[in-house]
C-alpha cells in the first residue's frame, strides 16, 4: 500500500470521518461526514497530488445566471472551487492538495471550507438544482 495513501487515510481517520468505500488499487476513497454536510465525497490519491471532490447538483438547464453565481461565490470560497464536469451537466465542489507536504490541517481546511460553503450557499444551491 503506497505510503501517502496510507497517510491520507489516517488523517481521515483523525478527521472522524466515515470512510465509506476505499480502493486501495486506485487510491480512493469515498467518505462523509454528514453534519458537515459531506456525503459521498471522492479523495483521489494520485501522487503528485490529492482530489477532492462533491457532487453539488446537476444542471437540468444551463442557465447563464447561475454559471455567473458559481463563478462569483468562487471568489468567497477559501479552498477549493465550483467547477463543471466534463459533459457540463454536473456541479462539483473541487480542491487539490500537495501530497508531498500534506499535513492534517491542510485537509481539515479544505473539508471545513466545503462544509462552509454548504452551509452558507445551501439555499441558493436548492435553487439551482430546481433549474
Amino acid at each position: 500500500m503506497d505510503n501517502h495513501y496510507l497517510k491520507t487515510k489516517n488523517f481521515l481517520q483523525e478527521l472522524n470521518v466515515n470512510i465509506i468505500k476505499e480502493d486501495v488499487e486506485n487510491g480512493i476513497f469515498v467518505i462523509e461526514k454528514e453534519n458537515f454536510g459531506i456525503k459521498n465525497l471522492i479523495i483521489g490519491v494520485a501522487y503528485p497530488i490529492i482530489i477532492i471532490e462533491q457532487f453539488i447538483f446537476k444542471v437540468n438547464q444551463p442557465n447563464e445566471d447561475i454559471f455567473k453565481s458559481l463563478l462569483i461565490k468562487n471568489r468567497d470560497i477559501v479552498h477549493g472551487a465550483f467547477v463543471l464536469d466534463d459533459c457540463g451537466e454536473r456541479v462539483i465542489f473541487r480542491d487539490t492538495l500537495q501530497l508531498e507536504n500534506l499535513d492534517l490541517n491542510e485537509l481539515e481546511g479544505s473539508l471545513n471550507s466545503l462544509s462552509l460553503l454548504l452551509s452558507e450557499f445551501s439555499e441558493q444551491i436548492i435553487a439551482f438544482s430546481k433549474y
